[in-house]
């Protein structure tokens, strides 16, 4: 058995720093770990995905900052897996590879004019109001009095949220400025969130559904009769765990509470699909089922009804995207795996290859979750490095390889001068960061301090 192993962790959000965390603290082997992203940024959704308005959640990065701290981890952002290196190149230059690149493309509803403009992946909005350097080009239209989110999750009670806040609301957040002066100056009064099933199966936490009352302009509108749960569903929710039972206590709360007349609603809508989106040339309204709920699935009744909206975004889930050089699922869009051992199209480990977070296991679970994730995949991963079972490294070192090909990667003092760029900028305004937001914008913030003080692994 090495005393040393390297591993490289494709991926810098939760997952991928969970499992450079449990690697670092082996001691039998010990591990140099090198992070990358093709990002210039770390820390994937808690930087880009979060909520602006969720800063605790976003204090998790705190933990992340503690295992970059650690002398032998490196971080080489800016390079991207098929452009600037390949996956048969990172197996030469290290003991083992973990994928944890998470799910980077949203699911399709497939019914017609599901691509018409105004319809959008819930995704690319997130992603533009936080500051995703690959979406800030995007125009939401916001003019029109109805906008519809399709889906029953957190990520679709987000876009709700945010487009429900005030300007006090967003003024002390990280929300790009572009997105603030959007929100603010939106035409939007009613936000309808429409979910297939009923209450008791929506996927949201108590957390996302209660403060939803606490939005200083917005109504939140729910019909008392969508609460009349069928026998099935009354089972379900006797047996259900304490989370479940909180989320339609918010609901019932909502049902009696007097509307106040505020700028804008939000309207839960259950028991529906839909099943075309209608318009000449952009989005003009959004065609609804009414739907049964048999077996606990949602199954159409034939009832349909036309709801008038200019722009909808669909929050239906995420699907992991292949990566070239790796075992791929297109079915289920993960990499193959027995529990982060990859495995080859026949079912057998490929020896070095592993994975870890939503490419490993579907996009599930919450931020956390991933910990457990993670740290299942690198206990496997060191008890092969103990068992002799991993592949022996024999290229040089990545970072030779990246100069050799003329590529200056952000490393983690890159990183550190884009913080602290950003935080000094949102000081004055009482916010806690004004993020760059573009490549050019992220890439010059990042030469404030050079490779030298890169951490040697």
């Amino acid at each position: 058995m090495k005393d040393l192993i390297r591993v490289a962790v494709v991926g810098s959000g939760p997952a991928g720093f969970y499992s450079a965390g449990a690697l670092l603290a082996s001691q039998e082997p010990k591990a140099a770990v090198d992070l990358i992203d093709r990002l210039p940024t770390p820390w994937g959704l808690v930087r880009l995905g979060v909520a602006p308005d969720h800063p605790n959640i976003k204090a998790v990065s705190r933990a992340f900052e503690k295992i970059a701290r650690q002398p032998a981890f490196r971080f080489f952002g800016n390079v991207e897996l098929g452009r600037d290196v390949t996956h048969a190149e990172l197996a030469e230059r290290y003991d083992a590879v973990i994928y944890a690149v998470g799910a980077q493309t949203d699911r399709q509803l497939g019914i017609p004019g599901e691509e018409l403009p105004g319809s959008w992946p819930a995704t690319a909005f997130v992603a533009w109001y936080n500051g995703h350097p690959d979406f800030q080009e995007l125009e939401f239209d916001l003019s029109h009095e109805r906008a519809v989110v399709i889906g029953n999750g957190n990520v679709a009670l987000d876009v709700a949220r945010m487009l429900a806040l005030t300007p006090e609301e967003l003024a002390p957040t990280d929300t790009t400025d572009a997105a603030i002066e959007a929100i603010n100056g939106a035409g939007v009064k009613e936000i309808l969130v429409v979910g297939r099933r009923g209450p008791v199966q929506a996927a949201w936490t108590p957390v996302e559904v209660g403060e939803l009352g606490e939005l200083a302009g917005a109504d939140v509108l729910v019909d008392p009769a969508a609460l009349d749960l069928d026998l099935a569903s009354a089972a379900e929710l006797e047996a259900a765990p304490p989370q479940v039972k909180r989320n339609v206590e918010h609901l019932r709360a909502y049902a009696d509470r007097p509307v106040a007349g505020k700028r804008r609603s939000i309207r839960l809508q259950f028991h529906a699909s839909p099943v075309a989106i209608l318009g000449d040339g952009r989005v003009e309204a959004i065609e609804l089922v009414r739907n049964t709920l048999v077996d606990g699935r949602a199954m159409p009744t034939g009832e349909t009804e036309m709801v008038e909206c200019g722009i909808v975004f669909r929050s239906v889930g995420y699907r992991g995207v292949a990566l070239p050089g790796v075992p791929f699922d297109h079915r289920g869009g993960t990499v193959p795996n027995d529990r982060g051992r990859a495995l080859d199209p026949d079912g057998e480990r490929v020896p070095g290859l592993y994975c870890a977070g939503w490419i490993k296991r579907g996009p599930s679970g919450v931020i956390g979750t991933n910990k457990k994730d993670a740290t299942e995949t690198v206990e496997l991963l060191l008890e092969d490095a103990r068992g002799g079972r991993l592949p022996e490294a024999t290229g040089e070192d990545l970072e030779q390889l990246l100069a050799e090909r003329g590529l200056a990667p952000v490393v983690y003092a890159g990183w550190e001068a884009i913080d602290a760029s950003e935080r000094s900028r949102g000081e004055p305004l009482g916010r806690p960061r004004v993020k760059h937001s573009t490549w050019d914008e992220l890439l010059t913030a990042a030469q404030a301090p050079r490779a030298d003080r890169q951490l040697d692994g």
